[in-house]
């Protein structure tokens, strides 16, 4: 069965008013449009033709198709105009403590305290539909954050950080200290007007910062992090603990269905220090862009290390015939492609932003036109014929 699906933008502060109008070829919107959600996760479930919540469809009837339960993942368009907060996810193990922590403390799932409102993990991966797409992830090397206090003329800092026993988690812990606010927001006004050849590219983003959460000892955060570009195409993943934030660009993101967050910054929104640190991977170095590998003419595959989701590009002139492993969620972001179910031979034709789903029940899916799709689903898929 093919069910389109269909969302409204939600509009974060931090969302663009053209990025995702460009896509669907529409004027610029008069509101910010930061994500798009396609799946059944309950915090802002898709909406099928008959104008029912996919979860409540999914509940109804997804079991005559050959849905078993909710979806394993979420996918979403992404754009940002500038940049997200600061933030770390949990492991499984971490999010069910957690959970049942929060639930026997009685705090309520809607409170603006509670940090796991539910029991999953959310692994994610990152994928550029603009020519760039600009993030952090991951902690710096100790060395080379030195070097970089150095040039901002943070000695203390730089004295922290080239310590023989030097940890980047420890220096974090300090600066979202209470009792190290006044010394960082000295370092952030350091920050926005140091000059460096070799950080130039940091210290423009310090500034950038400073004008839209001055003081905020995110921003000393954000220069203890990677900073990573990606070309259209290319991917980051981001396992559980690894610190990260997008900065701007448009792109398709998927994920475990989890909201479980922990912020380091840039954000009005609570902040638990201990719990950050708690989930925190403190190990450093640059992560990696992760670049799709063909599976078969016409497709690529992202593979990540998880069992949650797949994703897969396909573009869709080469008339690709695909497996549909478990229920698939069919996404456009370029031209036109018809899908097509090959055992009920239903057609749905997708311009860009537009979205269907694939139900078990169909096997497989057939993907034609001239433009480019990304299929997500559960587990690990691969692409394996075409026409």
């Amino acid at each position: 069965m093919l069910l389109p699906l269909t969302n409204e933008p939600r509009d974060y502060a931090w969302g663009s008013t053209t990025l995702i109008a460009a896509l669907q070829g529409r004027a610029p919107a008069d509101r910010p449009e930061a994500e798009v959600w396609f799946g059944d996760h309950p915090g802002d479930p898709s909406i099928t033709p008959d104008a029912r919540p996919l979860d409540t469809w999914l509940a109804q009837e997804g079991a005559a198709a050959g849905v078993e339960g909710s979806l394993p993942y979420l996918l979403k368009l992404l754009a940002a105009a500038s940049p997200l907060s600061i933030q770390a996810h949990p492991t499984r193990a971490q999010a069910e403590a957690g959970f049942a922590r929060e639930e026997a403390a009685g705090v309520g799932l809607d409170a603006p305290h509670r940090i796991y409102r539910d029991r999953n993990h959310k692994p994610e991966l990152i994928v550029a539909l603009s020519d760039e797409f600009h993030a952090l992830a991951g902690l710096r090397e100790p060395a080379d954050g030195a070097r970089l206090a150095e040039a901002m003329g943070a000695s203390g800092l730089a004295g922290r950080l080239s310590a023989p026993d030097a940890s980047i988690a420890d220096v974090i812990a300090w600066v979202l200290s209470a009792s190290a606010r006044d010394e960082v927001r000295e370092l952030t006004r350091r920050a926005a007007a140091a000059r460096s050849e070799e950080f130039a590219a940091d210290f423009a983003l310090a500034r950038a910062l400073e004008e839209q959460y001055p003081g905020d000892p995110g921003i000393i955060v954000a220069l203890l992090m990677n900073r990573i570009t990606l070309r259209r195409g290319e991917g980051l993943f981001v396992p559980a603990g690894v610190l990260h934030a997008y900065l701007d660009g448009l792109g398709v993101e998927i994920m475990a269905a989890s909201d479980n967050v922990l912020r380091g910054g840039l954000t009005p929104k609570h902040i638990d220090v201990d719990e950050l640190l708690e989930v925190l991977d403190a190990r450093t170095g640059r992560p990696a862009a992760l670049r799709p590998r063909p599976v078969a003419p016409g497709v690529e595959q992202y593979d990540v290390p998880v069992g949650d989701f797949s994703l897969r590009r396909v573009a869709a002139e080469q008339g690709a015939v695909l497996p549909v492993g478990g229920a698939s969620i069919v996404l456009s972001t370029d031209g036109e492609a018809d899908v097509t179910g090959v055992r009920s031979g239903g057609t749905v034709r997708l311009g860009p932003g537009e979205a269907v789903l694939v139900t078990p029940d169909e096997a497989e899916v057939r993907v034609s036109g001239d433009g480019e799709v990304f299929i997500a689903g559960p587990g690990v898929a691969e692409g394996v014929g075409a026409e």
